[in-house]
């Protein structure tokens, strides 16, 4: 499986003409009957070896931490964390493979988090204050080195937990505000993902990788805290939450389709399968609720992914000029 990277990276060795790449990119869009900006693409796997190659990286991480944990277990998230950095050495850097990059960045950045929370004193605020540090540090480095998309939005993560556990660790009444702090820790991520975006509105290098990672982590940080005051996890469903559950997916749906992302949609797809089971429970559908909604909502999202270019295009053309001209590109 060739990516666009790999293309585009042959056209700058001289290998292929950057027309005709244009050109093929142009004929697999009319044979698919799609485009590429709105396939929403991303590196994921390239060959079953990735799958292969991930369960023995595992199974080695998992092993080792288990040999090394009986001595001490911030020492045995160290050595996992040693042995991601050394796997990722051979199977990211040399090997150039998808699913191994992902899975070793998230056991490095994860294991160097886990091992400094529990030296720090975990679960004291100051704990995930040096943990959030060393996790953004291990991150930055790990980018440094390997420039795998996920790290990005694996750093805006720990940044996030930086920034919000200092905020409480100095001021606890902040603990109260949380959902506050998650929302516009969410709108944050979210405007460093666009950035990623504007960058490559037509999707055709490794920066819209980036900002992929960085929707799907603002994507949840920016719909719990405004889904979780309504109640929705408690019961506490009236006809008028509905009515505001509803309108925010609405919104989020308008949102995502002009940035041309799926990630909000998806965030909060579970908030409105819940409040709407519950809803049609009150009213006497209990037990058959679920499925009455999830046939709703899936056809509603099977009829909206085959008509998104052509929705997308009539909301994007009804834009400001200076709008369409910093979101991904209408063909």
């Amino acid at each position: 499986m060739y990516t666009d990277d790999d293309l585009q990276q042959a056209v700058d060795e001289g290998i292929f003409q950057s027309s005709a790449v244009s050109q093929f990119r142009e004929f697999i869009a009319r044979r698919n009957q799609t485009h590429n900006e709105d396939e929403e693409g991303f590196r994921l796997i390239t060959s079953f070896n990735d799958i292969f190659v991930v369960i023995a990286c595992l199974l080695l991480l998992l092993s080792a931490g288990w040999v090394v944990q009986a001595v001490s277990v911030p020492l045995a998230l160290a050595v996992v964390a040693a042995l991601s950095w050394g796997l990722a050495e051979f199977f990211v850097l040399k090997r150039k493979m998808a699913l191994p990059a992902i899975v070793l960045l998230m056991s490095f950045v994860g294991s160097v988090f886990g091992s400094v929370l529990v030296l720090a004193g975990f679960p004291s605020e100051q704990a995930f204050v040096f943990a959030a540090i060393a996790g953004t540090l291990a991150a930055w480095l790990h980018w440094i080195r390997f420039h795998v998309p996920i790290t990005v939005a694996a750093g805006a993560a720990t940044a996030v937990v930086f920034i919000v556990a200092s905020l409480i660790s100095l001021m606890p009444q902040l603990k109260d505000y949380l959902n506050s702090m998650m929302l516009l820790s969410g709108v944050l991520v979210f405007l460093l993902a666009m950035r990623w975006d504007m960058a490559d509105l037509k999707r055709l290098s490794g920066q819209s990788d980036v900002a992929f990672w960085l929707h799907l982590t603002a994507a949840p940080l920016i719909v719990h805290p405004v889904f979780s005051n309504l109640g929705i996890f408690e019961g506490q469903q009236a006809a008028l939450d509905l009515g505001i559950v509803l309108l925010l997916y609405l919104l989020l749906t308008l949102i995502s389709l002009v940035i041309d992302r799926r990630a909000f949609m998806v965030s909060a797809l579970i908030y409105v399968l819940v409040a709407l089971t519950e809803v049609l429970d009150t009213y006497g559908l209990a037990g058959d609720s679920f499925a009455y909604v999830g046939v709703v909502i899936g056809f509603s999202l099977l009829l909206l992914s085959g008509f998104w270019h052509r929705v997308r295009r009539g909301l994007v053309s009804s834009l400001p000029p200076a709008l369409q001209a910093r979101v991904p590109t209408v063909s």
